[in-house]
């Protein structure tokens, strides 16, 4: 509702609800405010379930609009509080009946209907305002004059991203209140009745708003990977994806299937380069966390602080323009336009794919029952941080992601090769090993995590090749002294390769040989790599040890004539941050035991050069797992790069606090060999292993071992 109340007399604007009961009650409530300001007089109703004479009053109740027409009515504005597939001729024939119209969302359910609304609504002079109700609020204006000053202490820097994440839950009786519920389509009548386009749809909008999206022509590559959980037509837990046409990317991610205790006011998050803005648009409350390190928010400046913000009625809103107290209408229909281009994507996408019962926990029964998506938070939270959707996550219920073939061993498959072209530009898309486990089928694994979006699995890359990042996320410079934003990154992709299984001299492993290009942000190749990875037996003279072993080889030389320089922030001036090169990122970990021949725990293997390295421990016990033993070897002369506090993560530093000259001609080569172990082992068996790696090269042609 307005902040500031005007109490000069007015003559109240007549009203006519279609629709009195669900959430026309709502806009009952509100009619009753503004009739005791003398805003509004609510004069009859058109509703096809009569509420009672407790929850309407004493105003006359039609069936339909028409016979309210027929009546005699001639309100002033038109409230259209009704299912999705009437709103499109409801709202012509209040025009037509002279009023301007107060429209709840999704406007129509077609692109189609929505343009022929707009020409209706023009032609017959009348305003259209869609219940967006959260584009009232004026968090939204807070929101415009932090990103209008970028650089204010306490701010967010430059726009980067937008993004909406919606965790509720919703029982069977949701679904059972009306015949419409849930579904796409309804004798042949479009209905769109999903998480996207209706219980959601505040969130969706809202994030369009704050992007800048309005219009049709505000958006580009509008995508939507759609679920369902509950027994329904529609969607109820579903990603969007899309650019607008400044290129802002805006994300998506809704389900109605969170765990009881986790339903959240759903919320959107304002992506900066120096922090971030957080808007729980149900009750107006702004959060803003400016990152500590940015120069203009040093000191307290860094501290996140919350508003609670007013909120304009859209009724209000429209009465006041009517009558010239306000220039324009806040949710006017055309600025639907673009969450229309959603809601088109949404409708003509392939039906919403099943999630399986055993992927799902069932709660309750009868009209309390309510489908589980465990983890489902997580997921969210991956995918509009990365932005990512379900698919490129790994969810168990989602389609697979894209890959080029597994790694095995015999029968048993050990890792999967992604081609990483479903990664988000902004962390550096690259092939990569996913989803690397034991022979007992310990995942020892991790990709796109909440900390780090863009450590993928294993992958072998580099932060700083001539200005270019091919790592992924914010690039530390030597000028900045600290990590920023910058559209600096860059992508790999394999342009050859061959895949080989039942390779007799790997003990009937598979081996992998790539030629790879490395593209700076502009699409120019600076790199090419030959890569090789072997998935190696380990036999019995390893006792007591159920283990097998990746062998990972690559050699970069320059793609253009000239010396390329391959760098990492450690290079350019962060202490102990050499990281790049090969990486591995484990998932989470307990109780783990790192060292070398010399030393132990994470401080003091860190940035250590020895021939081999152990890291132990239980993994991934958040989504299930095991113990298991990564023991890793190289004859370079790389320092190790150690995470287990922060993050778990385990590398060898190609250029740890110096950059590397690739000159033209001359390759850049470094190989690790990794015996992936079911259960702990101890130093003496780690040291065993770690000198069994060293000796014996695993991923040649037999023919070429000597």
């Amino acid at each position: 509702m307005t902040d500031d109340v005007d109490d000069a007399p007015r003559t109240p604007a007549s009203v006519l609800l279609v629709g009195l009961d669900g959430f026309g009650r709502q806009h009952l409530a509100n009619l009753e405010r503004l009739a005791a300001r003398g805003r509004a007089e609510l004069i009859a109703g058109a509703s096809l379930t009569d509420p009672g004479p407790e929850v309407r009053g004493d105003i006359p109740v039609h069936a339909t609009l028409g016979e309210a027409r027929e009546a005699g009515h001639r309100p002033d504005v038109v409230i259209i509080s009704t299912p999705i597939n009437t709103h499109s001729d409801l709202a012509r024939e209040a025009m037509d009946m002279g009023a301007d119209v107060l429209l709840e969302k999704p406007p129509t359910a077609t692109l189609a209907q929505h343009r022929e609304l707009l020409a209706h609504a023009e032609a017959a002079g009348r305003r259209v305002q869609v219940g967006f109700q959260s584009i009232g609020s004026h968090a939204l204006a807070a929101i415009e004059q932090l990103l209008a000053a970028p650089q204010a202490p306490g701010g967010i820097g430059e726009l980067r991203a937008v993004s909406a994440t919606g965790l509720w839950l919703r029982r069977q009786a949701y679904y059972d209140r009306a015949p419409w519920a849930g579904r796409r389509v309804l004798d042949g009548v479009e209905v769109v009745d999903g998480v996207v386009t209706n219980p959601l749809a505040h969130a969706v909008r809202t994030a369009l708003h704050v992007a800048g999206a309005r219009r049709a022509a505000d958006v580009d590559d509008v995508a939507v990977e759609l679920h369902h959980a509950h027994r329904i037509e529609a969607d109820d837990t579903s990603i969007v994806r899309l650019r607008t046409a400044s290129g802002l990317p805006v994300t998506a991610a809704l389900t109605l299937c969170a765990p009881e205790d986790q339903e959240q006011d759903p919320w959107v998050t304002v992506h900066g380069t120096e922090g971030q803005a957080v808007l729980y648009y149900t009750r107006d409350e702004l959060v803003i966390t400016p990152n500590r390190e940015a120069p203009q928010n040093a000191g307290d400046a860094g501290q996140p602080r919350t508003a609670v913000h007013g909120r304009t009625d859209l009724l209000e809103n429209l009465l006041d323009v009517r009558e010239g107290a306000a220039a324009a209408l806040l949710s006017p229909l055309a600025d639907a336009d673009a969450f229309m281009q959603v809601l088109e994507a949404v409708r003509t996408a392939d039906e919403p794919a099943t999630i399986a019962e055993e992927h799902l926990v069932q709660v309750d029964s009868g009209s309390e029952r309510h489908p589980v998506i465990p983890h489902v938070a997580d997921y969210l939270a991956r995918a509009t941080k990365a932005p990512s959707t379900f698919s490129s996550l790994g969810a168990p219920w989602a389609a697979p992601p894209a890959t080029d073939g597994e790694l095995r061993l015999g029968e048993q498959t050990l890792a999967t090769l992604r081609t990483g072209e479903d990664i988000s530009p902004t962390d550096s898309p690259r092939p990569f090993l996913d989803r690397v486990r034991t022979r007992g089928g310990v995942v020892v694994t991790d990709q796109q995590p909440l900390d780090h979006t863009w450590h993928l699995g294993v992958s072998a890359a580099l932060q700083d090749v001539d200005g270019t990042n091919f790592w992924g996320g914010r690039t530390y410079t030597r000028d900045a002294g600290r990590y920023i934003w910058r559209e600096d990154h860059g992508r790999i992709r394999a342009a050859e390769q061959r895949l080989e299984h039942d390779v007799a001299a790997l003990g009937g492993g598979s081996r992998l040989e790539q030629r790879l290009e490395w593209l700076d942000h502009r699409g120019t190749a600076l790199l090419a790599e030959e890569r090789a990875v072997a998935v190696v037996g380990l036999d019995d003279r390893a006792e007591g040890v159920d283990a097998w072993a990746l062998d990972l080889s690559f050699a970069l030389t320059p793609a253009v004539e000239r010396t390329v320089m391959l760098g990492s922030p450690g290079s350019n001036g962060r202490v102990g941050g050499g990281y790049g090169g090969f990486f591995w990122r484990l998932p989470a970990v307990e109780d783990a035991t790192i060292c070398t021949a010399e030393a132990e725990g994470e401080e003091a293997v860190h940035g250590s050069v020895t021939d081999w390295l152990m890291y132990s421990g239980r993994f991934g016990s958040e989504h299930g797992g095991g113990e298991a033993t990564l023991v890793l070897a190289s004859t370079d002369a790389d320092p190790w790069f150690v995470r287990c506090s922060g993050y778990p993560g385990v590398g060898m530093s190609l250029a740890w606090d110096a950059p590397v000259a690739a000159e033209p001609g001359l390759e850049v080569a470094r190989r690790v060999r990794v015996a992936v172990v079911d259960g702990r082992l101890d130093r003496d068996q780690a040291a065993a292993l770690g000198e069994r790696l060293i000796e014996e090269p695993a991923n040649l042609p037999a023919e070429e071992r000597a």
